[in-house]
């Protein structure tokens, strides 16, 4: 059964709540240093494509199409292993989805934690 799934912003303090740390960003966030991120993991695979994060380009208003075409992704078979990773983590263990983007509550981690917590599939 799924513990606790929470995501915010990689660039926020750490705290002991937060139980794992997993990065769900392609790219490394800007400015951040390694040790200062206190990741348990780096699930590369697990975010959207280079196209799709261009094409949404974190505008609100296409949030609802990039959700959909977001989790088509991740029927696709590099994705959907790390996806079903990352369900594992969330299966054992409280998680926090880090991201870098400014607007949390319409990013990639938001939508996984959705994913996650209604144990959808992929």
């Amino acid at each position: 059964m799924a513990k606790d799934i929470m995501y915010r912003r990689v660039y926020e303090e750490s705290s002991p709540d937060d139980g794992k740390r997993v990065l769900v960003d392609r790219v490394w966030p800007r400015g951040m240093r390694k040790a200062d991120a206190h990741l348990d993991e780096w699930l590369r695979d697990v975010a959207p494509s280079t196209e799709l994060r261009r094409w949404y380009g974190h505008e609100p208003s296409r949030f609802d199409e990039f959700r959909r075409r977001y989790l088509n992704e991740l029927r696709e078979p590099e994705r959907r292993q790390a996806a079903e990773h990352l369900r594992d983590i969330a299966d054992h263990d409280k998680v926090t989805l880090l991201t870098a983007t400014h607007d949390v509550d319409h990013s990639q981690a938001a939508v996984l934690t959705e994913w996650l917590t209604s144990r959808r599939g992929v």
